[in-house]
């Protein structure tokens, strides 16, 4: 099989075309430059997409003896990745760009040329499983539950799954580490990338406020209570408790925070821990990963990269899903990813536009 390795310069997708060499495949390594400006992303920080990290794949691939290509995807990723963030936030949602990033990059793009160039298949270093059932391909969870990336994959269909390999999935991340170290690979000890990779220093708000301009408004309670000022809603999400800079104290001493979020009247509000629980929760725009069961069914909703899985009844529709968990949940903001599992099968995912 022709196979296009991703390879970010990280551990897991070094391990990961080493072993899809070992395995007698034709490997040729694919970095991607996703960044109009790469030498502002110096090697400090802890994204995916430096300098340093493409360096650090091509000397994996030296190693390894195979083909190593640098492709720029970073005008699609600009428009598709970085412009869909900004438009988000500026909206009153809170977007991921990772799970935007596997479904309009390397799992489209980066796809389509390779297979229109005559390659078989993509392999990511992702934790994630591939299981082949008679009805198609089941994209199942990680062996190594710590690491397992499933949820930033349910954004992926069945065509996409059938071009896809994901050799670590039965692996431990220790054991990929010490199988890096073994291959001589100088990535072995390289810390995982934690932070948004066009945002290499962490700091969103600043770079929201940078790109989306200050946009002042009034921070309020839940019964209208003027409490505060801001510079631009979308320097808050939903669940946020620090950076509110609140001029009135809690009547009952309680910790407050962002409840509601609107762009148009240019207001945040504010409220208790309580005000957070919802446990019904609508998605729109679904990707069904595998076939879904018909109405109403048992499952278990994520919607974080690690957060927790929450029984829920899921009815699944054309265009939309209804989620009503069993116990409530805390945080929940528009624009995030609903990842729906029936056991350790991801069903799909879908964008929650709502939740109560």
């Amino acid at each position: 099989m022709r196979v296009l390795s991703a390879m970010s310069g990280g551990v897991d997708s070094s391990v990961a075309t080493a072993r899809l060499l070992a395995a007698g495949h034709e490997v040729t390594g694919i970095h991607l430059a996703l960044s109009r400006t790469p030498l502002a992303q110096r090697a400090g920080s802890r994204g995916c997409c430096s300098l340093a990290d493409a360096h650090d794949a091509r000397r994996v691939a030296d190693r390894l003896g195979i083909d190593f290509y640098v492709w720029d995807f970073s005008q699609r990723f600009a428009e598709e990745v970085i412009g869909d963030f900004l438009s988000e936030y500026a909206a009153g949602r809170t977007p991921n760009p990772c799970l935007r990033c596997n479904e309009r990059i390397k799992f489209a793009a980066l796809l389509e040329k390779g297979l229109a160039l005559g390659y078989d298949a993509v392999a990511t270093g992702h934790y994630a499983r591939l299981v082949e059932r008679e009805h198609g391909l089941e994209l199942r969870r990680a062996r190594d539950t710590d690491k397992d990336q499933s949820y930033v994959l349910g954004v992926l269909d069945q065509r996409q799954l059938a071009h896809s390999l994901f050799p670590l999935g039965d692996s431990l991340k220790p054991q990929v580490r010490a199988e890096a170290a073994a291959l001589g690979f100088a990535v072995a000890a390289k810390p995982d990338s934690n932070d948004i990779c066009f945002i290499p220093d962490g700091d969103t708000a600043g770079f929201l406020a940078d790109k989306l301009g200050a946009a002042p408004g009034r921070i309020v309670d839940i019964a209208g209570n003027h409490l505060g000022e801001h510079q631009g809603t979308f320097r808050y999400t939903i669940g946020q408790r620090k950076g509110l800079n609140l001029g009135v104290p809690s009547v009952e001493g309680r910790p407050r925070y962002v409840v509601g979020i609107d762009p148009d009247a240019r207001q945040v509000t504010v409220g208790t821990s309580d005000d957070l629980v919802v446990d019904e929760l609508h998605g729109i725009r679904p990707t069904w990963t595998s076939e879904p069961p018909r109405g109403r069914w048992r499952g278990k909703v994520q919607v974080r990269a690690h957060g927790e899985a929450m029984d829920a009844w899921i009815e699944t529709r054309p265009d939309d899903v209804v989620m009503r968990l069993d116990s409530g949940c805390r945080g929940v903001a528009p624009g995030q990813y609903a990842v729906c599992y029936d056991g350790e099968r991801v069903v799909g995912s879908s964008v929650i536009s709502g939740a109560s």
